[in-house]
């Protein structure tokens, strides 16, 4: 199986110790799949529609995975540009009726010390939650999997190896984490 996992630096692992700690390298080796993980640090959903997509034609993937938006929040885009940039990706992902996608929720960040640069705890908290609703309708108006990493995201604050030594990604257990929530999530359809 061809596992594509379009997305930022979430998606990516930045803060993991090395790939294999990503939560789609985690993924991919409990399926036995071949991963292909284009995602790059700092992109937006216009980003992914421009670099990432042309995967689709070029792959055919059997499994697609898409957490994107954080990026989004930060650099100050509304939700509705935001939505309408999603419903691009999404509906591109779609056009494969036997593709299997797993919709990712923008991780809980609030917490971490960088998010003081972003607005702080309350405003990181309220946009993050805002533009998860509009990605939960969206992956749902097209029956793709949703998945709520939020719980995942905290279940772990304070713990050795939580948050990467950038105070803003996570580190290796915060990813494992999110792939055993993922994982739970998928194993049924992708597996």
């Amino acid at each position: 199986m061809n596992y594509l996992a379009l997305g930022d630096s979430y998606t990516i692992g930045t803060g993991a110790s090395d790939e294999s700690h990503s939560w789609p390298s985690i993924i991919a080796k409990r399926l036995g799949a071949e991963l292909t993980n284009p995602a790059v640090n700092g992109y937006t959903t216009l980003d992914l529609i421009r670099d990432e997509l042309p995967y689709l034609q070029r792959l055919q993937p059997d499994l697609v995975s898409i957490l994107i938006g954080v990026n989004d929040l930060v650099q100050g885009r509304s939700p509705d540009a935001y939505r309408r940039s999603l419903a691009t990706i999404y509906d591109e992902v779609a056009k494969d009726p036997d593709r299997r996608v797993a919709a990712i929720s923008i991780p809980t960040w609030s917490y971490v010390p960088a998010a003081a640069d972003f607005g702080g705890k309350d405003r990181v908290d309220n946009l993050t939650r805002s533009f998860n609703d509009i990605a939960k309708e969206a992956a749902r108006a097209r029956s793709f999997t949703w998945v709520d990493i939020s719980k995942a995201s905290t279940s772990g604050i304070g713990s050795r190896g939580w948050i990467a030594s950038d105070r803003l990604h996570p580190g290796d257990a915060q990813y494992a984490v999110w792939a055993e929530a993922i994982w739970s999530a998928v194993r049924h359809s992708w597996g």
